[in-house]
């Protein structure tokens, strides 16, 4: 069951803390009594709404109610702008691009977009058709899989100081999954 929301004085003291008295989320939280989590609901509709601080002065309550939680998009799901597969599969393969980045930029440039949950379905039902899979089974104890991970991590020796690039060594059984990771020199 999701949480009640907040009265709208809690809300507008949730804004004043954050942008006046440019608290962090985690001391408004405790200010008020309340989950770091909803403090940063709270804020990034705000920022989502575009509510900049001090807020005008005929804006009331229920206004202010109206602009943080617009009525959901009454559109149908066909009718809602799709965004392009194939671009947000090439983005993918780019280091440190997530879907939740992806979905975020869409999201940006269209209001009554797709929620996260759906965006993904989407995606993964349109990348389900790329090419096939082949399905593989694996005798336990019979195969081994092993690679370095793409990545180099760093170690700081303790006594120097030094940074030492690693190597991230990955090996995993077959029929288990089961996997063992160690950073080694080279």
């Amino acid at each position: 069951m999701p949480a009640e929301r907040l009265s709208m004085r809690q809300i507008r003291d949730v804004l004043r803390l954050c942008f006046a008295a440019k608290l962090p989320q985690r001391a408004i939280a405790r200010s008020l009594g309340l989950s770091q989590g909803a403090i940063s609901r709270y804020l990034s509709r705000a920022r989502a709404a575009g509510i900049t601080w001090p807020l005008p002065e005929d804006l009331d309550d229920t206004q202010l109610e109206a602009l943080l939680f617009p009525p959901p998009s009454g559109a149908p799901a066909d009718q809602r702008p799709m965004p392009d597969w194939a671009w947000v599969h090439r983005e993918l393969q780019r280091p440190d691009v997530t879907l939740a980045l992806l979905w975020e930029e869409y999201r940006a440039g269209i209001t009554d977009g797709f929620s996260y949950s759906w965006f993904c379905d989407l995606y993964r039902g349109w990348a389900g058709r790329l090419k096939p899979t082949m399905r593989q089974v694996h005798v336990a104890g019979e195969k081994l899989f092993v690679d370095f991970a793409g990545r180099t991590a760093e170690v700081i020796n303790a006594g120097t100081g030094e940074i030492i690039p690693v190597q991230i060594f990955v090996a995993t059984l077959g029929a288990s999954s089961f996997t063992y990771a160690e950073a080694t020199w080279s």
